[in-house]
């Protein structure tokens, strides 16, 4: 707040770049992946899940060939990405594709992430978010569960044949958000 109060606006040129607008129209696609997942419409899904991933990649490139991106650009492809999959999670839980557990576990992890951060600012505490490994895993692990059920549960897939990876990536999924959860905890109270 330079002059007596008012706040600093960013100028309009540097929130609406090609890589904002992509990642605020993958977030404006998380209600309609939402209701079509509701509706049953797995395939339609998919289809919008792999659209989503293939914009990730785009904005992400282009934000890096146009210098960067901007710290508008950066929280809002965070929050897109992260919009979407938890709601994948929480969808496909109540669609029974998942297991109710894991979606909690999931979401669970995140709240405490974020619940952390927000504490650490609340008192002063200096809050570098940067991701660990074990937390990139996680997220593609994240992906590919979610990937792969929507696949199987969208274009009928022979349950037999997909029950052995189903599983395998399930538990691959909580033991990774258990490990990457428990990273950042003891990253935030001991590692300082």
């Amino acid at each position: 707040m330079p002059d007596g109060g008012s706040i600093e606006r960013a100028p309009a040129g540097a929130l609406l770049t090609l890589p904002n607008v992509i990642s605020f129209a993958r977030l404006c696609a998380v209600p309609l992946a939402c209701w079509l997942a509701i509706g049953g419409r797995f395939a339609t899904v998919f289809v919008l899940f792999v659209g989503a991933g293939a914009s990730d990649a785009v904005d992400g490139w282009l934000a890096r060939r146009n210098g960067g991106g901007n710290g508008v650009g950066a929280v809002l492809d965070a929050v897109a990405d992260k919009a979407l999959l938890i709601t994948m999670y929480v969808t496909l839980a109540a669609a029974s594709e998942i297991p109710d557990w894991l979606a909690i576990l999931v979401v669970f992890r995140d709240l405490v992430i974020v619940g952390g951060v927000v504490v650490m600012a609340l008192l002063g505490l200096p809050v570098a978010i940067r991701p660990l490994f074990v937390s990139k895993v996680n997220t593609v692990l994240q992906i590919v569960l979610v990937g792969l059920t929507l696949f199987v549960a969208g274009f009928g897939m022979p349950a037999p044949a997909a029950q052995p990876a189903l599983l395998v990536l399930t538990w691959a999924v909580a033991a990774s958000t258990l490990a990457s959860g428990a990273a950042y905890v003891w990253k935030a109270v001991w590692v300082r």
